[in-house]
């Protein structure tokens, strides 16, 4: 790429010491002669594009625009899961604590019972 200008090929083109333009890649063969007062190389307003000039850039913006809504949305799902993670968690404490509770009145309810059955078996001894 780090040519001079009698390596490019130019045709014809022998001067030393000048300054060379081009505009893109595509055009390396025309080479246009800067002036020899010239203080900018690359004038701003030729290589800035206006927007909406180049649909490249459009179609960019726009997929970086659905990449950004696509985030967003992501980032919404992963908070309702991780929402919904922790309200299951307390459910899931709420229902352990019932069932100890419970567990606590069927121990009450089994002591209950054997205290009523040995009754019946004592009142049953004794009318015989």
């Amino acid at each position: 790429m780090n040519h001079s200008s009698q390596d490019t090929g130019s045709g014809g083109i022998h001067e030393d010491g000048k300054l060379y333009v081009v505009d893109s890649i595509n055009d390396l063969n025309k080479l246009n002669l800067c002036p020899a007062g010239s203080q900018h190389l690359f004038p701003l307003e030729e290589k800035i594009p206006v927007l909406g000039t180049n649909s490249g850039n459009g179609s960019r913006s726009l997929f970086f625009v659905g990449l950004l809504i696509m985030l967003i949305v992501s980032l919404v799902l992963v908070s309702f899961v991780i929402f919904l993670i922790i309200q299951t968690g307390n459910q899931m404490d709420d229902v352990s604590r019932r069932l100890t509770a419970e567990g606590k009145d069927i121990d009450d309810l089994k002591k209950i019972n054997n205290m009523i059955v040995k009754r019946l078996n004592q009142l049953d001894s004794e009318q015989n």
